[in-house]
This record gives structure tokens, sequence and C-alpha cells, in this order.
């Protein structure tokens, strides 16, 4: 057996000689980045070794690391196996979500105070009735009518949202956030259909979600001071896959074609039977879905932005890892998704991070040079999705990249101060941020992947209301990514239309403040389920012009 130590845990574990360094440190608590969940295609499960361990690990062939990191000690922990005594320094960065922004504001939709759950005291009998609408619960003793409570949950692909809200007062008492945990397993939707497809795999995706929602209902029970079994109900928004990884449904069909929908919400379960730990008696609300990959935390922003009721053309566009949007002309909508991918929350990027502490959120050139900001004003660490926007979109607009992406660092690009930027790492041409952070030719490229496939889906959904981009009165950007971005910067990279200058708003999370609105009033579902039922879904896989738009769309 081989020993590994981590001091700084105080963790000693003892392992099979030929064990994975990823599953060990998992097993020891360290969340590693690993979105590809160990295949070693993404490169982000980088450790960094002393000189005397690196013998003591056996690593399989790979190009995911620079000569420059092999030097300096770092392996990628999904190919190095262990085969002697190894001691690991970690630090905070190690711990998932640490320092991570995540936003939980946004735009809300002012409700009457409806809740479906309701207390009555019955002095005969010196015992309080738990109704949800008109049907009983159950029984409490004493008077708890001063004690009701629900919970609001963002369940994103990337981050966690939780509110617990006085179902009494309509008054919000405290928040709760963090990463996804299923991330760890892979960053899309896709990945994690695959693995939830299986039984062993929808058990680890839905058990390590809940376990989560467990810990966030708790933490903000604590802040507001409230017992978490006086919650009885929550709503959770999200979209489609991970709806039906959260209440434990299979989600083999939303993977393949024609993409058929097993359960479509609306609809309640009960919180025991799938684990959350809030009232026993407490139910979940599963918001309406519209398709296989438009789901509730649409159908949450539709209610949070009003757009049945919004005069006009409005378009409604969630950034993301997936790429949900919705047209709304005089309140009739139509709504599509596209697969952006994980670069916008900075991964698959050669120095991506997440939004936390040490980001590089902004960066702009102008005559005088490069400038930059991190998240928390600290050291630069790596770039997150805001700071690659940003950094891709300034090259674009001052002639770094050309219009098909390519980097022009021999001269083509105008003689600026940022052109001494330029350098080579392996090399290849890299254009240098600040210290180890650095934009790779490849990382323009999975933007222009990104960017493309937004683009390509408002074109269509644009030619299918048989509307041009001027025609539009109003932009919203939804979503906890969407609302750090600069409206110069999507529109340099072509991401939206140059029409739209002028017309963008940004609208935060309306997946969670939905889903808050539908927990304060439940007349708003039965309303917001018919409305779900009369969106036109432009499904762009069977699209005969979504290949031609998304090419067309590549060029900045």
């Amino acid at each position: 057996m081989n020993k590994v130590t981590l001091p700084s845990l105080g963790v000693t574990l003892e392992v099979e000689p030929g064990a994975s360094l990823l599953e060990t440190l998992r097993h020891a608590g360290v969340d590693l980045e690993s979105p590809c969940d160990g295949s070693g295609t993404c490169g982000k499960c980088r450790v960094k070794l002393a000189a005397h361990e690196r013998a003591h690990v056996r690593e399989s062939a790979h190009d995911l690391l620079s000569d420059a990191e092999r030097e300096e000690g770092f392996v990628l922990a999904c190919q190095a196996s262990i085969c002697g005594d190894l001691e690991i320094e970690t630090d905070a960065a190690n711990a998932e979500g640490e320092g991570l922004r995540i936003l939980s504001e946004g735009h809300g939709l002012d409700v009457a105070l409806e809740p479906w759950i309701s207390k009555t005291f019955d002095p005969a009998t010196a015992s309080t009735r738990i109704l949800a609408g008109n049907t009983l619960l159950g029984v409490e003793p004493g008077d708890t009518t001063g004690r009701l409570y629900g919970l609001a949950i963002d369940i994103g692909t990337t981050t966690l949202v939780a509110a617990l809200v006085d179902l009494r007062t309509g008054c919000e008492l405290a928040t709760a956030s963090s990463l996804n945990p299923q991330a760890r397993y892979g960053q899309d939707v896709l990945s994690r259909i695959k693995l939830g497809s299986a039984p062993d795999g929808l058990a680890k995706l839905q058990g390590d979600l809940i376990a989560e929602l467990n810990r966030h209902a708790a933490d903000a029970a604590a802040q507001a001071g409230v017992d978490p079994r006086d919650i009885y109900e929550a709503v959770f928004s999200g979209n489609t896959t991970m709806l039906y990884l959260a209440v434990g449904t299979d989600p083999a069909t939303l993977g393949k074609y024609p993409y058929t929908l097993t359960r479509r919400g609306a609809e309640h379960v009960g919180a025991t039977g799938i684990g959350l730990e809030i009232s026993p008696l407490g139910l979940v609300y599963l918001p309406p879905v519209m398709s296989a990959y438009v789901g509730a935390d649409i159908t949450s922003g539709i209610l949070a932005a009003d757009l049945p009721h919004t005069k006009g053309v409005v378009l409604f566009v969630d950034i993301g890892t997936n790429g949900e949007m919705v047209l709304g002309i005089d309140g009739k909508l139509t709504a599509t998704s596209t697969a952006a991918g994980p670069a916008f929350e900075g991964m698959n990027i050669t120095c991506g991070m997440r939004a936390g502490r040490g980001a590089v959120e902004r960066v702009s050139l102008s005559d005088d040079g490069l400038a930059f900001a991190t998240i928390g004003s600290t050291e630069p660490s790596g770039l997150c999705g805001s700071g690659l926007l940003d950094v891709v979109g300034e090259l674009a607009a001052h002639g770094g990249v050309d219009k098909n992406g390519r980097f022009q660092h021999n001269g083509t690009a105008p003689d600026k101060p940022w052109k001494s930027q330029w350098e080579r790492v392996d090399g290849k041409p890299v254009f240098r941020i600040t210290g180890p952070v650095y934009l790779s030719q490849k990382d323009v490229r999975q933007v222009q992947l990104a960017k493309a496939a937004i683009r390509a889906g408002i074109e269509l959904m644009l030619k299918e209301n048989g509307l041009t981009p001027a025609r539009v009165d109003r932009v919203l950007i939804a979503g906890s990514f969407g609302f750090h971005l600069r409206t110069e910067s999507l529109i340099n990279l072509g991401l939206l239309p140059r029409a739209f200058a002028g017309r963008v708003e940004f609208v935060g999370n309306t997946s969670r403040t939905g889903a808050q609105a539908l927990l304060l009033n439940h007349p708003a579902r039965g309303r917001l389920a018919r409305v779900a039922g009369t969106v036109n879904v432009l499904e762009l896989a069977n699209n005969p012009a979504f290949e031609t738009t998304f090419l067309q769309s590549l060029a900045f």
C-alpha cells in the first residue's frame, strides 16, 4: 500500500499502487476541477508536486501541459497513478467555489402574496393544520402558524442559488450559493445526461446535488434563525436536465432524438422522497418546461420579465453553458436553445477559471496600452468568462484578430503599445494579458464556437418571425454570467448584432426571482403553465438552416 498525506487537511490515506491521483484527492475531500470527469481532455485537474515527489507518480502520455508547466512540477491528476508515498500541499484554491462570485439577484415581478402552503390553528384541539391548497398535509401540535417558510432555488448547470422566504410576509430572509457539485463530472448537460443515464451515475449526480441543497437550506435557515423543518415548500428552477437529475428521473431520452420529455413539470414531488431535508411534510414544485432544452429556468425568466404582457419586440437571452432565448412579439412567444458550451464559464480555456478571487474579469485596449481588473483586486490567477469575452472582443475591435478569428501578431495589427503582449508559449503565439494569464489561438476558437451558437439561435428565431435585428425594441440579458458582461464586448464579438446597441438591459438571475414569484403566488403557476403550452419552440437540431447560419456567425 502507498500513503498519501495532505498535511494542511490533516489527512493520510492508504491506497493501492496504481490508484488514480484524482480519485484519491476526491476521497480526501479535495475538489479539483475536472470538467471531463477524468477522461483527460480538459487539462484542468492540475496538481503541483515537489521535485522529490514526482518519481512517485506515473503519468499517462498527453499534451495538455506545457513544457514549462511540467518543469514546474505540474501533473494532471486524472492521468497520474500513484506508485509511491506522496505528500501533497493543498491550499484554499483547491476548495471548490472558494471566493466564487455567484449572482443571486435579478429582476423580479411583483406578485400578490398567495402561497400554496398555508397554516390554520384550531383552538379546540390546540393544533395547527398544514394545507397545500385545500389538501391537508398534516397536523402539528400547538400553534405553529408563525413559522412558515419556503425556498426558491435556481439549479444552474454551473452554480446553485437558494433563497429562504417567509411565506407569511413575502420577505426574503437569507440566501446561499455555491458551485453545482455535478460540475466536477462534466461541464455541460450532455455529459451529465450520459452519466445520469446509468443508475449508478444518476444516483451519484442526484445525491451530490441534494446534499449541497441540504447544506444551503441549513445555511440559509441558520442565517435567519429558523428551523429547516419549518420550510414547507421549495421551488426548483433549472434547465430540463437539471430538474430530471434533481428528482432522480432518468435523463436518457433528453440526449437522443426525438428528445422526448418523460416529465413536463408543473407538478409537485415529495421533499422526503428525494432526500431534501426540510419539513417531513414538505413539497417541491417543478415549474413547467417547454422542451428538452428549454427548461424551467426559462419559464421562470418569462414570468420574472413578464414577457406575456410586454408590448413590442423583446428578446430574452440567458447566456451560459446553454444559450436559451425567448422572443416576444406583443406577448406572443418563440423559444429556442443552443449548446454554447463551457467556454463562457472559463472552461476549456488555457488559463480559464471560474469567476472567483483573482480571476481577470475586465480587459481593455487603448492607445495607452492594456488595462485589466481582477475579482477582489488581487493578484491575477486566471481568466474568467467576462474577462475572456472582453479580451477577445477588444482584439477583434482593434485588429488583434481578423474576422475569421486568426491572431494578427506578425505586423498586420495596428502598431499600438499593447503589441508587446504578443509572445510564444511552446512555439505557439499567445496574447499575454498579465503575469501567468494569457490567451491562446485555441481559446479564440472556443469563443467563436460558443458565440456563433448563440448568434445563430438569435438569427434563426428572428427569421422564423419575419424580423430583422433592427426591429427588436429591447434585449434582456439574463443569468449570473450575463450580468457581468459588457454590451460593447458582446457586439464586438458578433454575439449580438450591432443593431442591438443601446437596447440591451441586464436583468440578472431571473431563474431565481421567477422561482420566488412562483413560491409566493400559486395562481401564477397555472398561468405560467398555460403560457408554456402556447410557446412556439424552435428546435434548431432539425433546422436545415442552422449549419449555414452557424458558420456565418463564426466571423467577428
